[in-house]
């Protein structure tokens, strides 16, 4: 894309991981309301679950997740009684047993977690949930404090798929993020996970990152192939110091700036495409036989706080601290201090700090905006049928979109939209358009690319 266009749009929007984003989450959903929408769920349908593990041994300087420095296992083992506490208290609350059709733990590093500690909360959780059949196991895993014998607890527990936190090969740029994790290491953590069974790997990639050139993310690209993950993310960095103070700790002399960040995105994106990898959306590629690039292709794919997926559950609940769940009813936000976490569930709460009532309106562009996150097009007025709008009104978002359409990142054909493929790396700004809380020109969220 021309130059004068990538300085043009380099310009700061949601990721739309859900509608409305979370910045526009209130109090007004607590405890109560939370309960309130829970009871009305139905046991026959399955549901998501997510946990936050929100421990590091040290920090990476790029890290955007909430996430807690620890130097010895005693605040971790307390956290986690804390965890099996809150699925008691949000089993109990539930109308009935559910049965789980995917799980996701992240964090920080759930890889932290003794192999024993792991075992005993999939225990509990198997105690209080069923799983489904073919039910989708996921973990994080940074590979630097990563065993065998954790693999192996892993592959016990029913894991089957593992995302192992790359960012970036060069020695230069690992140094630049404080996160120093050579190629082999992640080479062998792949083959532990390969010999004990869990063969669904994704590798997540950055750009955008200090001291990175479009040659060098091209080598990083090489490098992941080589390991024949199933996924890939690329990721760009999104440095918000404002928000996450050691980012503060990244020389911002020795970030790329826009252009050379639209290279870098470019090219990795071609690179990827021309070794066997789907595009997905925004920022994801994977193996055209891999779950994702099947529902792609099926028009099933989905978006939610852990970027695209397969998951179809209506219902996504989040546990422990800084946790963010969905509900039809809406979004719901558990509080992120630790020491409130633990005294909430000790008083027989769940620890629901903020979140957000969908209304019609909501429901309507968040599912316009889904669509183009995964679809890269949709009709909006055909989504407003779907919601019983027989004709919506979306003539304010079309003329938002004019630039858009005149610069060739997308087009608009009677009422469908469509995003270009030179385009692709702004659907954001697309998105953004239908996004009736954003008030455009603030600064608190990352850039466009």
């Amino acid at each position: 894309m021309p130059t004068d266009l990538t300085e043009k749009y380099d310009l700061r929007v949601p990721r739309y991981t859900s509608y409305p984003t979370a910045p526009h989450f209130t109090t007004d959903v607590n405890d109560s309301v939370y309960r309130d929408w829970l009871g009305t769920l139905d046991p026959q349908q399955p549901l998501s679950l997510y946990f936050h593990i929100p421990f590091c041994d040290s920090m990476c300087w790029f890290c955007g997740c909430y996430t807690k420095i620890v130097n010895k296992y005693e605040p971790i083992r307390k956290y986690l009684d804390v965890l099996e506490q809150e699925i008691d208290l949000l089993a109990d609350a539930l109308p009935g047993r559910f049965s789980a059709s995917h799980l996701h733990w992240g964090g920080g590093s759930p890889t932290l977690r003794t192999g024993g500690d792991w075992l005993a909360l999939v225990g509990k959780l198997r105690h209080r949930f069923d799983f489904a059949d073919g039910a989708e196991i996921a973990v994080e895993m940074d590979p630097r404090d990563t065993t065998e014998d954790y693999v192996k607890a892993l592959a016990s527990a029913g894991v089957n798929r593992a995302s192992i936190g790359v960012q970036d090969f060069h020695p230069d740029v690992q140094a630049a993020i404080n996160r120093i994790q050579p190629f082999e290491v992640v080479e062998r953590v792949c083959g532990w996970l390969r010999r004990h069974g869990i063969d669904k790997i994704n590798l997540d990639l950055m750009y955008g990152l200090p001291h990175q050139s479009t040659e060098r993310v091209l080598s990083m690209v090489d490098n992941a192939v080589r390991l024949e993950p199933a996924r890939v993310a690329l990721f760009g960095y999104a440095h918000v110091p404002w928000m996450k103070t050691h980012q503060k700790l990244i020389d911002e002399a020795a970030l790329p700036g826009a252009n050379e960040r639209w290279h870098q995105f470019e090219a990795a994106s071609e690179r990827l495409e021309a070794l066997g990898y789907r595009s997905i959306g925004l920022d994801h590629f994977a193996r055209p036989d891999d779950d994702l690039a099947v529902a792609l292709e099926q028009g099933r794919l989905n978006r939610n706080f852990q970027g695209y997926t397969t998951d179809a559950a209506a219902v996504l609940l989040g546990l422990g601290a800084s946790a963010i769940g969905g509900l039809p009813h809406g979004f719901a936000q558990n509080v992120s201090p630790l020491k409130e976490y633990r005294e909430t569930i000790a008083a027989g709460r769940l620890p629901i700090a903020r979140g957000v009532e969908l209304s019609a309106d909501d429901r309507l562009r968040g599912d316009i905006i889904a669509r183009l996150m995964c679809d890269l097009a949709v009709d909006p007025q055909a989504i407003a049928r779907q919601h019983g709008v027989d004709e919506a009104d979306f003539s304010a978002e079309l003329t938002r979109l004019e630039p858009l359409v005149a610069d060739g990142v997308v087009v608009v054909d009677g009422d469908r939209i469509t995003v270009t493929p030179e385009g692709r790396p702004l659907v954001r700004l697309v998105a953004a358009a239908f996004d009736a809380y954003l008030e455009h020109g603030e600064q608190r969220h990352s850039r466009a690319v």
